[in-house]
């Protein structure tokens, strides 16, 4: 039988009316980078997983979630306050953002709360950045940490659904051309079904191999 932990909320932060991060005491809980924990609504069997946005070494585990209209989980976790009690499940995945040969240069592209696993990593290992992230979100509001982010690595935001000055209007797939493709980069995407299949077409007929895209999907929707 799979050993459930219940971990307390510590806080829950909100970046603009749909996107929060949900922080719970880890108690020691271990994980790799790129491992998501399936969340609980209260006791029932109603869960979801998330992958863990902050690193190895903090002392608490980190999810950024998007709050769904109806949302059974989703909802249930934004209502929570510090003190209240998680049921979360052992860490689970194969999603390895980052992890390439030494010196190997690599790329992350996220939508939405698809940039949680490229987060632990910048925290997990600050040491070795990405040659690039190309973050696509709704609204600026709904882009997570983008100042840190900004100091871990060259960024480039997308913001689809309204004009912002300093960001590309449009699709985060507007700014694959941008790219340095070297030859032995590897690409590692995490978001959306249709950006990722639209970013693996664009880099297959760039002449990147299958082998060097790696993808982790985290919600099947129109993309926009």
């Amino acid at each position: 039988m799979t050993e459930h932990h219940y971990l307390p909320v510590r806080e829950i932060r909100w970046f603009g009316a749909g996107i929060y991060e949900l922080r719970l005491d880890r108690r020691g809980l271990a994980f790799t980078p790129g491992d998501c924990f399936a969340l609980f609504a209260g006791d029932q069997q109603a869960s979801r997983p998330y992958s863990v946005a902050s690193g190895v070494a903090d002392d608490f585990l980190a999810f950024i979630i998007r709050r769904m209209p109806g949302g059974e989980v989703s909802d249930y976790l934004a209502g929570l306050k510090p003190g209240d009690q998680v049921k979360v499940s052992p860490p689970f995945g194969w999603f390895r953002p980052g992890n390439a040969a030494p010196g190997m240069p690599f790329v992350f592209v996220a939508t939405g709360t698809g940039i949680s696993p490229f987060m632990c990593h910048f925290r997990s290992r600050p040491e070795q950045p990405p040659d690039a992230l190309l973050y696509g979100v709704r609204e600026a509001v709904d882009a997570v940490e983008l100042d840190w982010l900004q100091r871990q690595c060259p960024v480039k935001l997308a913001v689809s659904r309204e004009r912002d000055n300093g960001y590309h209007h449009g699709r985060v797939t507007d700014l694959l051309p941008g790219l340095d493709l070297r030859a032995e980069s590897q690409y590692f995407l995490c978001g959306l079904d249709a950006m990722i299949d639209e970013v693996t077409v664009w880099l297959e007929r760039q002449g990147v191999e299958l082998s060097r895209i790696h993808r982790e999907c985290f919600f099947n929707a129109d993309f926009d």
